[in-house]
């Protein structure tokens, strides 16, 4: 069995064992780089327009919480397993292995889909570790300040938004009335989202003051 692991069919699973193991030991020796939070605020640093990439992040399992070097790890390890397992199938079948090629576009997905649940178990088994991860969608009802630009309905401007966390957050925003304009510097509360971008109504509004 050990010797699959140098032939050329099993290398690309044999190279995550090795990785796997490699980010395991900087997790065990406590260099604290699995406290990496993966945000989900990457749908305001790139245009994703309509894609809904928080979905796409909580079947990968990204959402549970768990730092990413964790996550990575047991995304590699299900990978490794579903490759092997996937050889094996083969070689009892057929006769032979697969492609390294074909093999691994299979593990990959099997391997993901396994890792969406493994990933939710550890975060259940390691309640010590306290996410400050939060969807884009909670950042609707917060305050916002804009940082350049003008924003005016069809105009979008940046603005920041820190969340309950005191991370800050740089998203689009226009204002929610078509007649309100929210100049740079002003303060905004973000009322509602559609994709990436947000709608804010300026804090110069009385009926948005006491919230």
């Amino acid at each position: 069995m050990f010797a699959n692991f140098l032939t050329p069919d099993y290398a690309i699973f044999s190279i995550a064992f090795v990785v796997m193991v490699g980010i395991g030991l900087i997790e065990a020796i406590g260099l604290g780089l699995g406290n990496f939070d993966f945000g989900t605020d990457l749908d305001s640093a790139v245009d994703v327009g309509d894609m809904e990439l928080p979905d796409a992040l909580g079947w990968l399992g990204l959402k549970q919480g768990l730092p990413i070097l964790v996550w990575l790890t047991s995304l590699l390890g299900c990978f490794t397993i579903a490759g092997f397992a996937v050889q094996q199938v083969s070689t009892a079948v057929l006769g032979a292995p697969l492609h390294w090629g074909i093999a691994g576009g299979v593990a990959l997905l099997a391997g993901g889909a396994m890792n969406a649940f493994t990933a939710g178990w550890l975060a259940r088994i390691l309640p010590e570790y306290e996410s400050t991860i939060v969807d884009t969608e909670d950042l609707v009802m917060r305050r916002g300040m804009v940082l350049e630009g003008t924003a005016r309905r069809g105009q979008p401007a940046r603005a920041k938004v820190v969340d309950q966390h005191g991370q800050a957050h740089y998203v689009m925003i226009e204002p929610h009335n078509d007649g309100d304009i929210i100049g740079a510097g002003e303060g905004a509360l973000l009322v509602r989202r559609v994709g990436a971008l947000f709608f804010a109504q300026p804090e110069t509004d009385s009926n948005f003051r006491p919230i």
